[in-house]
C-alpha cells in the first residue's frame, strides 16, 4: 500500500472501522430489503438512522461540518449521517439506474 504524503496507511481494523462500517452495510440492507425502491433519500435516511440506533450506534442526521482550507474555514458540509462520529454516511436513491447503466455501457 502507498502511504501519503510520508504517513503510514490507515489501519481501519486498529480503530474498530471494519466492524463499524460493516454494521453500517448490514443495516443499509435491511433497509433496502424492507423498503424496497420509489422513496425520497429522506425516508431511506430516517429508516438507516432508526436501524442503526437499534444497533446501538449513535448516529447524527443532517450534521453540519465546517471545511477548512490552508487554515482557513471555506465552507460547510451537511453530511446525511454520522455514525459513532467515525463514519459519514451520504444516503443516495437511484430510480433510473439500469437506464443510466445501460447507456454508459
Amino acid at each position: 500500500m502507498a502511504s501519503v504524503q510520508g504517513k503510514p496507511p490507515m489501519n481501519t481494523n486498529e480503530h474498530g472501522l471494519d466492524r463499524l462500517t460493516e454494521n453500517i452495510i448490514g443495516c443499509s440492507y435491511s433497509v433496502s430489503n424492507t423498503l424496497g425502491t420509489g422513496f425520497l433519500e429522506r425516508v431511506y435516511e430516517n429508516s438507516l438512522a432508526h436501524e442503526l440506533r437499534q444497533a446501538g450506534s449513535v448516529v447524527e442526521q443532517q450534521k453540519g461540518i465546517a471545511v477548512r482550507y490552508d487554515g482557513i474555514i471555506v465552507g460547510e458540509y451537511v453530511a446525511d449521517l454520522v455514525v459513532d462520529q467515525a463514519v459519514i454516511v451520504e444516503v443516495k436513491t437511484a430510480r433510473f439506474w439500469i437506464a443510466a447503466t445501460w447507456l454508459s455501457a
